[in-house]
């Protein structure tokens, strides 16, 4: 070790002034591991294993107790595969529930591959309209930057389901299949990324040839041409979304109950008819913000024209009534959370007590939720559907479940079932039926939202 630290003298010393680690302070951490023989034990297996391996809670691998109080009745699990589109299978899994209840339908899946195709669409207009909106700005400007690095992606969030399907409408599964590239979205996504930077470029160009005035009607003909482009990827890799069709309702028997031509809006209209945007409240609980207050994301939407992410911030025992009142009425709801952290994939399990990280590794991790979600350590990352509760004879949750989209062999039978202390920690997001609001949480709507930027460490988009 000495020969080591000698070694790196003339750097310590051109860092000493400033910060770095100078051969002292090295002396002291190389000295602070003790080497012993639990130390020994401890770096044999874990150079041989994966940590969350080791890290497994032999105490908590008993049977999973999977009796729920109160459980909202679905049929068959979806599957994204490769894709970052749980935020809308999250929310038409919502949807399809109450349909499946209402006509006693078996397991009827309405069309992702229709809805994602008009998303991206939607999203290439946003990104380029975004450029020519900040065309006048220098190359240095953050939100120029953000574009840039941002210009397209599959994840999305509740306002992305009620914006999109509000204005193309919806159609089942069996109208417009999965395609290789909806289930695996990367590779098409490269391509789309890069027409629209390319675009981007042309219309920044166009407005610097210009003496940086904007030439509107210019900027609008390179915007569509590459609109156009963007249309021509998605329809070769996903499949021309149908302008009208014929589909046959069937009950759980498999008897018909009718058989009808619809467009994609007068399917909507027809079976779920309810304004998603008006009708529904995002609801956060991130402790590093003021709660009982309205906030909005900029930039945070799937089209232009359509809306921002506005939720209010509220205290976790708050966001619990209303999750209980909405499952004890036979409600589904949209659910987001930090699905990494604690996961049992093979007992379909998230609970804090699955991994003993402080036991194998000999030290403490001791963020709490509002630090972790400042230092970037912990956020959003996966939409699913809450459908169950289990509360105890005071009326108090024991545990969740939610239905989620990995597939119907992924965790427990395609579900994921949670202490109610892990979704205290790890829960962030709830999209909640306006009739399970209360009033004083529908009057913070009534606020002028903060207005808060894209890059924000909590909103990134669900996938």
């Amino acid at each position: 070790m000495m020969a080591f630290s000698a070694g790196l003298g003339c750097f310590a010393q051109s860092g000493s002034n400033g910060g770095g680690i100078s051969a002292d302070m090295l002396a002291d951490i190389v000295a602070s591991y003790k080497d012993t023989p639990a130390d020994k034990a401890v770096m044999n297996a874990l150079c041989a294993n994966g940590i969350g391996k080791l890290a497994m809670n032999h105490e908590n691998l008993a049977f999973v107790d999977t009796h729920f109080s109160n459980v909202v009745e679905s049929k068959g699990i979806t599957d994204q595969k490769s894709s970052g589109r749980c935020w809308m299978f999250t929310g038409m899994n919502v949807m399809r529930a109450k349909m499946i209840s209402k006509y006693n339908l078996g397991a009827f899946e309405f069309s992702q591959a229709y809805t994602f195709f008009w998303d991206q669409l939607e999203k290439a207009n946003l990104f380029l309209q975004g450029i020519i909106d900040t065309s006048d700005k220098e190359w240095e400007d953050q939100t120029v930057q953000w574009l840039l690095r941002n210009p397209l992606n599959d994840g999305g969030q509740f306002t992305g389901v009620s914006d999109i399907i509000g204005k193309y409408g919806i159609v089942p599964k069996d109208v417009m299949q999965e395609s290789y590239s909806s289930d695996n979205t990367s590779q098409m996504a490269e391509f789309i990324k890069r027409k629209l930077r390319e675009g981007a470029m042309d219309i920044r160009n166009a407005v610097e040839a210009n003496g940086g005035r904007k030439d509107a009607a210019r900027l609008e003909a390179i915007k569509k041409d590459v609109l156009c482009d963007v249309y021509r990827i998605l329809v070769l890799n996903i499949g021309e979304p149908p302008s009208k069709f014929v589909w046959t309702m069937r009950d759980a028997d498999g008897k018909e109950i009718s058989t009808k031509e619809y467009t994609p809006k007068s399917f909507y209209d027809e079976y779920i008819g309810e304004d998603l945007r008006g009708n529904y409240v995002m609801v956060m609980n991130d402790p590093s913000r003021e709660y009982y207050k309205c906030y909005e994301i900029d930039y945070d939407r799937h089209m232009y024209d359509g809306y921002n992410w506005l939720y209010v911030n509220l205290p976790i025992d708050d966001v619990k009534d209303m999750a209980i009142a909405s499952i004890k009425d036979s409600t589904m709801l949209y659910f987001s959370c930090d699905v990494g952290k604690f996961l049992n994939m093979s007992k379909g399990t998230l609970d804090l007590n699955n991994f003993d990280y402080e036991s194998l590794l000999g030290m403490k991790f001791g963020m709490d939720k509002k630090e972790r979600v400042m230092s970037f350590d912990s956020g959003s990352s996966h939409a699913m559907t809450l459908m169950a509760v289990d509360l105890d004879e005071n009326g108090k949750p024991k545990k969740w479940m939610v239905e989620n989209s990995w597939g119907e062999n992924a965790g427990y039978r395609g579900h994921l079932i949670m202490t109610d202390q892990w979704f205290e920690e790890y829960m962030f997001r709830l999209v909640v039926e306006k009739k399970y609001v209360p009033e004083k949480i529908l009057d913070i709507l009534k606020q002028k939202p903060e207005r808060l930027p894209a890059w924000d460490p909590m909103f990134k988009n669900e996938d």
